[in-house]
């Protein structure tokens, strides 16, 4: 019973009943007169039931947000109170394309459904992604530690930067990845403060595609078509810290140092999987060509590397 429905009940079953007239009253009255007034101390008890009912309900809903879900209607989603707030906006505002493996848009979800594995598994939901491999002048690898707060492998080493171009008009550009190109100059400002004018769409090279995926936990994963661009720039970090807890240039050397330690388990350093997959695989012959200025001979955007 609702707590207004129950207030009401309340009240009636505090009224006498209406007795049956005898038929000599209804010769002797014309009008019945009946006490329908009850006592004021047990209604504010009723009433004070009824406002602690409501407001216990108010609460409970209050904990509750009304999104618009992909197919434009109104959901009500409990919030998970493990979520970052900013994390958690970015979650229902950011719209994925959806690709199937070969690469053709067939439509978009939110970025909280398209990493969710529960329907990535049954819904076989895959999204374009990007990973930017960001080199300075001295060839040495930018790597982020991505924040706490992040849904998706929090406190994981990965490169430069790793997210999706949405659904939007300037990310949708096919001709020569443009659109990817805009997400990553787009996240890159985000993420790692850099100025778009210090890293101009140009200068990303697309090297290669991965189609993976990886679980992160119990409920959250990764299934991606992910567009790997190689871009060599000195610039200048202000990590944005609700998306990066730490950042840091290696070499060669000290990149297997940290492969080392995170094969070992030690000092807790784990790598994204999908950085892995490309550093297992890709990283240290394009590493080469970073160092010629030779890249585009090792592009290949035609092949899908299909990793799963």
């Amino acid at each position: 019973m609702s707590a207004s429905c129950f207030l009401i009940h309340a009240i009636a079953s505090t009224i006498p009943r209406r007795a049956t007239p005898s038929s000599s009253s209804l010769r002797s009255k014309t009008t019945a007169n009946f006490n329908y007034r009850f006592s004021s101390r047990r209604f504010r008890r009723l009433t004070s039931i009824f406002s602690s009912s409501f407001s216990s309900s108010l609460s409970s809903f209050s904990s509750s947000s009304i999104i618009a879900d992909p197919m434009g209607k109104e959901v009500t989603s409990i919030e998970d109170p493990s979520m970052d707030a900013v994390q958690r906006r970015l979650m229902f505002d950011d719209e994925c394309i959806l690709v199937d493996e070969h690469d053709n848009i067939v439509g978009h979800d939110s970025k909280y459904n398209c990493h969710l594995m529960e329907k990535i598994e049954k819904e076989n939901l895959l999204h374009r992604a990007f990973s930017c491999f960001l080199f300075n002048s001295k060839y040495e690898l930018l790597l982020q530690q991505r924040s706490a707060t992040k849904v998706t492998f929090p406190l994981v080493w990965t490169n430069a930067c790793c997210s999706h171009p949405l659904y939007r008009e300037s990310e949708l550009i096919e001709e020569n990845f443009l659109g990817v190109r805009n997400a990553a100059q787009r996240k890159l400002l985000d993420e790692l403060g850099i100025p778009p004018d210090d890293l101009p769409v140009e200068d990303f090279i697309p090297v290669g595609r991965i189609l993976y995926k990886a679980p992160s936990d119990g409920k959250w994963g990764e299934h991606e078509l992910d567009y790997l661009l190689f871009v060599v720039r000195d610039v200048k970090l202000n990590p944005n810290p609700n998306e990066v807890a730490g950042v840091m240039y290696v070499n060669r050397a000290q990149l297997n140092e940290l492969l080392r330690k995170a094969n070992a388990g030690e000092d807790g350093i784990k790598l994204s999987p999908w950085f892995r997959l490309v550093v297992d695989n890709f990283l240290l012959k394009w590493w080469d060509h970073v160092e010629k200025g030779t890249l585009h001979e090792v592009s290949d955007m035609k092949v899908i590397h299909k990793m799963l």
